[in-house]
């Protein structure tokens, strides 16, 4: 297993005491050593393979409105923040087709750079890069999808730095949410691996079985269950291995290593639903497979493909991933 997993690499200090100070957004705005991530629509602004990270000076507009702005922390050069962007910037148009006024730089802003989902360049990343960025990601979706009380439905208000909301009708506190949920690699007797299909993945994708935790379960019944539940196959010993956060859009995945019970006859029978096909690999098949490119596997940047390498005994070819 890899030393640390691609999303879960971190160096800037998340500074949490300082996240309820007064004015600290304010404050960090006017300082010219401030560094700022933009987000869009999940997908972060990158240049190469680095986070293209913005003075505030250069974001023109106002934008910085309480529920788009994330304090992530700092380190011994700047202090970061995260800036979600409208998702529909410079949609609204004049009758000469020239962005409002209001947006108008921003929108010029935008056109000038490339923007990467976190699947495709998190492994790629820095260790302090990563860690800006699966932050940024998981707590602008978190505000996205969250702009009101759970418990009235009246609007919250955003504090402590972009960390907390508070009802403004009860006052009640709402924080981000993440949501467990384990991804295992199964092997039968023979060490063969167990991959799936996924119905809504692209054709010929392979990868490990996962699922999230249901309330009142434990990590290892969840493993067992899903296995059963998407495969028809009886789950003997259970072991954790690692974790990362995945911010798709709120997700903690925890990875074991887990083996057929003995008394299983190993006959897949998968659900039809969620997996529509299983198989057991040799290492030497997954590898011929995956050269003629019958099976593609997961990215680099998941627990999966660390899961299914570490379990391999290295990288598998290098072929384009789904």
């Amino acid at each position: 297993m890899h030393d640390v997993l691609p999303l879960a690499r971190s160096t800037v200090d998340p500074d949490a005491v300082s996240r309820p100070v007064d004015g600290l957004v304010p404050r960090l705005l006017a300082d010219p050593t401030t560094k700022v991530l933009l987000v869009q629509r999940g997908l972060v602004a990158t240049r190469a393979a680095a986070l293209d990270l913005r003075a505030p000076a250069e974001i023109p507009g106002d934008v910085w409105a309480a529920d788009h702005v994330v304090y992530l922390g700092r380190d011994d050069g700047a202090a970061y923040l995260a800036l979600t962007l409208p998702e529909h910037l410079g949609e609204e148009r004049d009758l000469d087709g020239v962005p409002v006024m209001e947006d108008a730089g921003l929108v010029d802003l935008v056109a000038t750079l490339d923007f990467s989902h976190l699947r495709d360049v998190g492994d790629a990343l820095d260790d302090r890069d990563a860690g800006l960025a699966t932050t940024a990601v998981a707590l602008s979706a978190w505000h996205v999808r969250h702009p009101r009380c759970p418990r009235c439905g009246e609007p919250t208000e955003v504090i402590d730095a972009g960390w907390v909301r508070r009802c403004t009708a009860d006052g009640s506190l709402h924080y981000p949410r993440t949501d467990p949920a384990v991804i295992m690699l199964v092997t039968d007797k023979d060490d063969r691996v167990l991959l799936g299909h996924a119905a809504h993945w692209p054709e010929r994708r392979f990868s490990t079985l996962a699922g999230y935790v249901e309330p009142g379960e434990s990590i290892e019944a969840a493993v067992a269950r899903e296995v059963m539940e998407e495969a028809g196959l009886e789950v003997g010993s259970v072991e954790f291995v690692a974790s990362q956060p995945w911010p798709f859009p709120a997700s903690l995945m925890l990875g074991f290593r887990a083996r057929l019970a003995d008394r299983s006859d190993g006959e897949i029978r998968v659900d039809g639903v969620e997996i529509t096909e299983a198989r057991f690999f040799s290492r030497d098949e997954l590898a011929a497979a995956v050269r003629a490119g019958d099976i593609l596997l997961p990215m680099r940047s998941s627990i999966a493909r660390a899961l299914i390498e570490e379990w391999f005994g290295g990288p598998l070819p290098t072929v384009p991933t789904a």
